[in-house]
C-alpha cells in the first residue's frame, strides 16, 4: 500500500491518500512499456523527408556522348547518381512511421506505467483544483509549493477541464490530461504526475470494480 501526499491549491501538504499499486497493475513488464513508448514516439514522427531520385531531377535521357571512340568512360544519362546534379541512389520518400499494438497491450502498459510511478513515489495528489477562470499564477504557485518549480509535470484531472488546461499551458514542462486520455508515454515522461483527488479516486474505484 502506498501513501501519496495530498496538497491544497496553495501547495501545502494537508493529508495522505492510500492506494495499492498492485491493484492498479499486478506486474510491470518493462519490455511492454518500451514497446508501447516506441509506438507513441513513432506515431509522432513527421515522415516528410524526401530526396530526389534519377526520375525527379532535371535533365533529358539522351546519351551524353557516343559509346566508343572518345577515350572517356561509357556514360548514359546525365541524371546518374555519380554526376553533379544527379539523383540520389536510394532516394528517401515520404512515409508514415505510425503503427499500432494490440489495444489490450496498450491499456496494460498505461496501468503498468502508473503503478511504477506510484511505487517510485512520483505521484502527488491535489485535494481540489477548481478555478473560476484561467489563472496561470495559481497553478504555478501550487507546483512551486509541491517542489516542482522548473520540473516537468503531468496534471491529471477527472474530466476535461478547459480552465485548468488554460491555466497550465503557459507553465513550461507542464501538461494537462483527463484520466481518460492518459497513456504510458504521458505518464512516464514527466518528472512527477499530479492527480486531482477526484481523478485518483476514479482510478482507484475503477480498479476495485474491474
Amino acid at each position: 500500500m502506498a501513501s501519496l501526499p495530498v496538497y491544497n491549491v496553495s501547495g501545502e501538504e494537508v493529508g495522505k491518500f492510500e492506494i495499492d499499486p498492485a491493484a492498479v497493475s499486478a506486474t510491470i513488464n518493462k519490455q511492454l512499456l518500451h514497446d508501447v513508448v516506441l509506438m507513441y514516439q513513432a506515431s509522432r514522427r513527421q515522415g516528410s523527408h524526401k530526396t530526389k531520385s534519377r526520375a525527379d531531377v532535371a535533365g533529358n535521357k539522351k546519351k551524353m556522348y557516343k559509346q566508343k571512340g572518345t577515350g572517356n568512360a561509357r556514360a548514359g544519362s546525365r541524371r546518374s547518381n555519380i554526376r553533379r546534379g544527379g539523383g540520389h541512389t536510394f532516394a528517401r520518400t515520404n512515409r508514415d512511421y505510425s503503427y499500432r499494438l494490440p489495444r489490450k497491450a496498450i491499456r496494460a502498459a498505461t496501468k503498468m506505467a502508473l503503478a511504477g510511478k506510484i511505487q517510485d513515489d512520483q505521484v502527488l495528489v491535489v485535494d481540489e483544483l477548481s478555478l473560476d477562470a484561467p489563472k496561470t499564477s495559481v497553478v504555478a504557485g501550487m507546483l512551486k509549493g509541491m517542489g516542482l518549480e522548473g520540473k516537468s509535470a503531468l496534471i491529471a484531472t477527472a474530466d476535461h477541464s478547459p480552465v485548468v488546461y488554460k491555466s497550465a499551458r503557459n507553465v513550461a514542462g507542464v501538461q494537462v490530461l483527463p484520466v481518460s486520455d492518459l497513456n504510458a508515454l504521458a505518464i512516464l515522461k514527466p518528472h512527477r504526475v499530479v492527480f486531482t483527488k477526484d481523478a485518483i479516486t476514479k482510478i482507484k474505484e475503477g480498479q476495485a470494480s474491474a
